[in-house]
């Protein structure tokens, strides 16, 4: 199903071939296209309601699911629009205690998903995390309160240490994208995750690949976690330093990138067109930092042309080293995959992942 013909929609898309459900959009239906452009997101205001579970996983990493045995590394894409509440039934499947805390959204301190504010979970136990957005408008004193739209995370918070540190280490996090009305919608979202010295906990040269065609108009969500300071660089394609990556006009005075400095709990975001101006081929994306990049921290965009094909692409290591998977990260499958979202009074808990 094309993005631009779906309603609410649950979308799968998967980090690790095992992974299940990674993808969940919550926004309400895109606004009606023209034939000059995309789809657009619409104003927000809507309750939605979801089922999340914290999981130990089998090679003994951790990962958040929207179904039980579906859990994935990072965990499940959430989308929402400014306006829009989010009501998280979450459940901890583990053994240990473990929480949901959220970068960049309204809540109340019994949804800080911290140990010091008694807002975690123990083995075996359920708690509601409520988070909220807001459009941007004045304050009562005549200031200006900026909106919830971004590209944000989430994670835990207890597992470890009373920061989380070991949760998020073994994998508890993953993104999340506010829209604010207007925002172009993207065909295909990818979530990467510089998390010490692995991109989605893969270490080396097994880091993740993502797939798009020639055309496709694709969002980037750059999260990192850890230890280190990092530069996210992706080749052939650039993108403009502000909230949503793209220029608002030719007199927009933003700095376009191709290389952005990253430290742990940062997150952005940004969308290019797939191969616009350079074609296909196996774009690499890497830290530069050298000695990051040359330990393993990088991967590759593989731009498709039309037919399937990438150019001079050849699916190993120049040094021989393993295939790379080709699976999508925490992708969205915008273009192929589509089901209704939550409602006040339901919510739904996943679809099948891919292989």
């Amino acid at each position: 199903m094309d993005r631009r013909s779906f309603n609410r929609r649950m979308l799968v898309g998967g980090a690790v071939a095992t992974a299940g459900v990674t993808s969940l959009s919550l926004a309400a239906a895109p606004e009606a296209s023209t034939a000059e452009g995309p789809k657009t997101a619409p104003a927000g205001g809507e309750v939605r309601r979801i089922k999340m579970y914290a999981e130990k996983l089998a090679d003994g990493q951790m990962g958040y699911g929207l179904e039980k045995g579906k859990a994935s590394i990072p965990g499940p894409l959430i989308e929402l629009n400014e306006g829009d509440t989010l009501h998280i039934e979450f459940e901890n499947t583990m053994d240990v205690d473990a929480s949901l805390h959220v970068h960049g959204m309204d809540y109340e301190i019994s949804s800080d998903g911290t140990r010091h504010t008694k807002s975690h979970v123990e083995p075996g136990g359920k708690r509601t995390y409520t988070w909220r957005t807001h459009a941007p408008g004045r304050r009562k004193d005549g200031t200006w309160r900026p909106g919830t739209a971004g590209y944000w995370h989430y994670h835990d918070h207890v597992v470890g240490t009373d920061h989380g540190t070991g949760g998020v280490r073994k994998g508890l996090y993953g993104a999340l994208i506010v829209r604010r009305k207007g925002d172009l919608l993207p065909d295909k979202t990818f979530t990467i995750v510089f998390n010490d010295m692995t991109i989605n906990n893969k270490a080396g040269h097994d880091s993740p690949n993502f797939e798009a065609t020639v055309g496709d108009r694709v969002e980037f969500v750059s999260i990192t976690h850890g230890e280190y300071y990092h530069t996210f660089h992706v080749h052939g394609h650039r993108w403009a330093d502000n909230r949503t990556g793209l220029l608002t006009g030719p007199e927009d005075p933003s700095q376009i990138l191709d290389d952005k400095i990253t430290g742990p709990g940062d997150s952005f975001g940004f969308q290019v067109i797939a191969g616009e101006g350079v074609g296909a081929g196996a774009w690499m994306y890497h830290c530069h930092v050298q000695s990051h990049s040359d330990m393993g921290m990088a991967g590759y965009f593989l731009v498709k042309k039309a037919d399937g094909t990438i150019p001079d692409y050849e699916p190993h290591h120049a040094s021989g080293a393993a295939k790379k998977s080709a699976d999508s990260g925490a992708s969205k499958e915008s273009k192929e995959s589509g089901a209704d979202g939550e409602s006040e009074a339901s919510g739904h808990e996943g679809h099948e992942g891919h292989g």
